[in-house]
């Protein structure tokens, strides 16, 4: 078991208020990718949920579960090998407890990297000490299946829209400057909260701010979406199968059609959660605006252009919470 050194204390950390009866929400969509009726049920998702998750995705179970050891045998590591000085330049590499720069904390450690060859070869070399060819080989090779899975669904959610040529969202996702980013989460068990009232945040309440994010964790739940009516449900987990999240400027393409999902995560007292998640992104140079092509007669256009860095540097400086779009409203 591995728990975080010196924790901050749990006054300063959400607790949220839970019913001991609290069962999983049995709503979310489920998309087959092998089914000819993929596309319809994914943008219905995109609309009502944001938030979906696919099966018979193709991802073999072994390149999964081999990453998933890398990252176990990561975080298992003392506290202050993971945290000895590696190099790496700010916000990317290993973090623990602090989220961000502007006050967010969360019961969680991470690795942060972006997803060219460089970095990921840069993080392995500075942090992996025993075999780091094993760890750098085994996000490579999970990144390109991230890839190509991610421009495989936004082509569907082209299709399903009618919208041509059908990589209109994928292309973004494919430059050389794409800002294509990887976590990996780890949520230790919390001895803090054993036998008392409540469960701890591990990441506090958000939205993605990219294009598209792939998740996959081990079988400890703790993922949580909100739903339209503002109440938040618990995700089943499913260690064999992909979520998937709308983020901020995919809403934004389709002028609002498809919702960014508001979610969050609660640490578990007992048991140990491990989550990867690709985050699909734009170059920084990239406009964003809605999509004339989506846009109906007459239809309001609910978001000024803006480019991708001027969107990030704005989300650099809010509170995960924020609701970031807001200051991009017409």
């Amino acid at each position: 078991m591995v728990v975080l050194s010196k924790p901050a204390p749990v006054e300063q950390m959400s607790v949220i208020k839970t019913h001991k009866s609290n069962s999983f929400f049995n709503g979310i969509p489920v998309i087959d990718l092998s089914r000819p009726d993929a596309k319809a049920k994914m943008v219905k998702a995109c609309m009502e949920l944001g938030f979906f998750k696919v099966v018979n995705h193709g991802i073999p179970t072994g390149l999964m579960a081999r990453l998933e050891a890398e990252a176990v045998k990561f975080f298992s590591l003392s506290q202050a090998e993971k945290e000895r000085d590696s190099g790496i330049s700010s916000p990317f590499g290993y973090g623990s407890k602090t989220i961000g720069r502007n006050g967010d904390v969360g019961w969680i450690e991470y690795l942060l990297m972006q997803t060219n060859k460089e970095s990921v070869s840069e993080i392995s070399k500075a942090l992996i000490r025993d075999n780091p060819d094993a760890f750098r080989t085994a996000v490579s090779e999970y990144l390109s299946a991230m890839k190509k899975l991610a421009c495989e669904i936004l082509e569907m959610m082209a299709d399903g829209l009618n919208i041509q040529p059908r990589n209109l969202f994928s292309k973004l996702l494919m430059f050389e400057e794409s800002d294509n980013l990887f976590r990996l989460n780890h949520y230790p068990p919390c001895p803090l909260l054993q036998g008392r009232e409540g469960k701890l945040t591990g990441f506090a309440e958000h939205t993605d701010p990219q294009i598209i994010s792939i998740l996959r964790s081990n079988n400890t739940s703790g993922l949580q979406i909100s739903l339209r009516d503002g109440s938040w449900v618990s995700v089943p987990s499913d260690q064999k199968s992909f979520f998937i999240n709308v983020g901020d400027s995919l809403q934004v393409l389709t002028n609002g059609r498809f919702r960014s999902v508001r979610h969050r995560v609660l640490a578990n007292s007992y048991k140990s959660r491990v989550s990867m998640i690709y985050f699909g992104g734009p170059p920084y140079t990239e406009k964003l605006a809605p999509l004339p092509l989506l846009m109906g007669e007459g239809e309001e256009c609910l978001y000024k252009e803006f480019t991708w860095f001027e969107y990030k540097s704005c989300a650099y400086k809010t509170r995960l919470a924020d609701n970031r779009l807001v200051q991009f409203m017409k």
